[in-house]
């Protein structure tokens, strides 16, 4: 195994530390800066794994399955901790995790007809702004409220935006026929 898929196995190992420091009252206050520190490194190696990979030409079919899975892991559930918090509205997260079950599908039916779809630049500030979003909220400190309200806002509307976006540019693939 290469180092940019031991990457993103760590990313999917980090996975249940997040969710335990998350909703579990172990260390009290400390809960929430541990789990932004382990939401913090576990984003890290979505950033280096990748730049690893295309670098040193170390892309595999693992990786290439993995990676976006354990993103998406990793987003969903802070998604879903946030809300069972009552930090984060569950529209929210429905809207958020709906866009990445369509664009997931709409790779899959693309690929199927030998189409590669790449990310957008949509799609990487959706990305971008989602972690910070789910950064602020971690924290959930009362004086960038309203900061963390702006992130929120935006991180929905680039989630939208990116949709329609990668939805509009590859319309083409919903008429291709095997």
């Amino acid at each position: 195994m290469n180092l940019p898929n031991k990457l993103t196995m760590l990313r999917v190992i980090l996975i249940p530390f997040f969710v335990v420091f998350m909703l579990a009252d172990l260390f009290g206050a400390a809960d929430s800066w541990i789990a932004l520190g382990i939401f913090i490194v576990a984003s890290l190696t979505d950033l280096l794994d990748g730049k690893i990979a295309r670098k040193y030409n170390l892309v595999t079919n693992f990786g290439k399955l993995m990676d976006p899975l354990a993103d998406k892991l990793l987003v969903s559930s802070a998604l879903i901790c946030l809300t069972a918090m009552d930090r984060l509205a569950a529209w929210i997260t429905i809207v958020i995790i709906s866009r990445e079950f369509i664009i997931s599908g709409l790779r899959q039916i693309a690929a199927d007809n030998g189409i590669v779809i790449a990310a957008s630049y949509w799609g990487k500030y959706k990305t971008t702004f989602q972690m910070i979003m789910i950064c602020l909220m971690i924290v959930n400190l009362e004086q960038i409220s309203i900061l963390t309200t702006i992130v929120m806002w935006a991180a929905v509307a680039l989630t939208i935006i990116s949709c329609v976006d990668y939805m509009v540019k590859n319309r083409k693939v919903f008429l291709e026929d095997k």
